[in-house]
Order: C-alpha cells, then structure tokens, then sequence
C-alpha cells in the first residue's frame, strides 16, 4: 500500500495531508504551533485521532514518543554517528538504513520489510511518498515517519 505525505506550505504549525496512492485523503497531521517541543496529532477522515507524537523537549539526544490513545507504542531516538544518520526505534523492534538527508531510506523488522521512504523532489512542499508491506502497520508507520521528518528538519534548523 502506497501513501503520499503532502506538507501544507503557508499554514500556522506543521499541516500535513496523507493520501493512498489514489489520491484519497486518509489522514490529516496537525502540529500544535505554540507547544514546547513539536507535538503532532494524527486523525483520521472521521476527525478521530490515531495517533499522537510528542518530542521530549530537554534530552541529550532528539527523542520523540507515539502514542495510540494513552498508550506509548514507539521511542524514536536519534543517535550519535560520525559518518551517517541513524535511527533507534524502540517498542517495536524495528531498524532504520538508508540516506536520511535524501529522504530514501527503509524501515525493516528482523530483515523483512516494513516501509520504504521516498522523498519527491520538485513538488510544493515536502511530499513523501510511503511504501508500507501491510496495512496493519499503516498508522504506525506513518508515525515514525513524521517522527523521524521532525528531527530532520530540526536539524536543518
């Protein structure tokens, strides 16, 4: 299953619209614009959050949490390398690689694959394109992803 993240441009905190390959909308990501650290709710067509991602704001390292409902799911942590970009993901036992600063990299679990990420390039706004193995994991993996673009981008910052 394909999803495309499209970033809203001229909007007050991170906007985000999650479409499936077809151009239906299957989720809208709003950032809380006035928080300490970044805070991101994920709903669903119906307006039902699925997901929610909080940054903890005073760690060594960029950390954030996903939570489904009260419940943490995921610790996504950005750890220290010399030559390239690596992501711990914790809860669920997933390993990242790729090429974090040309948005092209992998999720897998135990080798078999979970979600490939693509950035295109020349659209308006980050777009970001999602190939997720099973729709099971599908919020989830969404999560981690937006997780995962929040440390990027604060580091570009």
């Amino acid at each position: 299953m394909k999803l495309v993240i499209q970033q809203k441009v001229f909007s007050w905190g991170d906007k985000f619209t999650v479409m499936d390959e077809y151009g239906n909308v299957r989720y809208n990501v709003q950032g809380e614009a006035f928080s300490i650290g970044n805070k991101l709710h994920i709903y669903d067509t119906a307006q039902n959050e699925v997901a929610f991602i909080r940054q903890k704001v005073f760690s060594f390292k960029p950390r954030f949490y996903v939570f489904q409902g009260e419940n943490q799911v995921a610790e996504i942590v950005k750890e220290f390398t010399f030559f390239h970009q690596k992501y711990s993901i914790s809860g669920l036992n997933w390993d990242t690689e790729g090429s974090f600063s040309a948005h092209d990299y992998s999720i897998s679990e135990n080798g078999s694959p979970i979600v490939s990420i693509h950035k295109k390039w020349f659209s308006w706004g980050d777009c970001y394109e999602l190939d997720v193995s099973e729709s099971a994991n599908e919020i989830i993996t969404l999560a981690v992803v937006l997780a995962i673009d929040c440390v990027m981008a604060a580091d570009d910052n």
